[in-house]
């Protein structure tokens, strides 16, 4: 009886959570991205108010088709995170990791107000100034090593949250623990890389 008190508790604090989201995502005018994938669709509140640059970005890879046939790639766990720090991600955009754009200014968390919990949505980067909406990634659960001044980067700069996951957190879980090709690929760590990329169908503002 417990067990099931507990499950259904933790299912009305995600539906909840999940209504709250809808409720502010209508209420900022922040446009909203659906990603239909192979999975199933994922749509995504892009923060053009807290991260214009970063939102901007991404939004011109929506609005010019160019995630459209591209996909989800890389997932990270704590299996095969490769710096021991449990991370939980999943990363899409471009199938061929090519930047169309020029680099982005690097718009760090303690600037936006923003964090890495669950279902936020970030650039992927290098050095602090070289992000790029070709390669976005999911945050899964609480992940504050990558905001400002944590030590997932040298620098502690951290990532740029732009976005956050309103519908379809279930099937970014899905995603992340779907197979990873042993080989992966020669720009990543090991084991990261998706054996078989799930499928951006499309993307469009809603």
């Amino acid at each position: 009886m417990q067990i099931a008190s507990a499950n259904i508790n933790g299912s009305m604090r995600s539906f909840l959570l999940t209504l709250s989201a809808l409720f502010f995502a209508a209420c900022s005018g922040n446009p909203v991205v659906q990603l239909q994938t192979d999975q199933g669709v994922i749509e995504i509140e892009v923060y053009e108010d807290k991260a214009p640059k970063s939102a901007a970005d991404f939004l011109y890879y929506v609005d010019e088709g160019l995630y459209d046939g591209q996909g989800f790639y890389r997932v990270v766990r704590p299996d095969n995170d490769n710096l021991d720090m449990g991370m939980n991600i999943v990363q899409g955009g471009r199938l061929d990791l090519a930047r169309l754009m020029p680099e982005v200014d690097h718009e760090p968390t303690s600037q936006t107000g923003l964090t890495h919990h669950d279902g936020a949505v970030s650039l992927a980067r290098d050095a602090p100034d070289t992000a790029s909406a070709a390669y976005f990634f999911v945050s899964i659960g609480e992940n504050k090593f990558l905001d400002h001044g944590g030590t997932r980067n040298p620098d502690g700069q951290g990532y740029a949250v732009f976005g956050q996951v309103t519908k379809g957190m279930d099937i970014v879980r899905a995603i992340q623990a779907r197979p990873t090709d042993v080989n992966g690929h020669p720009e990543m760590p090991p084991h990261q890389m998706l054996a078989q990329p799930v499928t951006i169908i499309s993307a469009k503002r809603k």
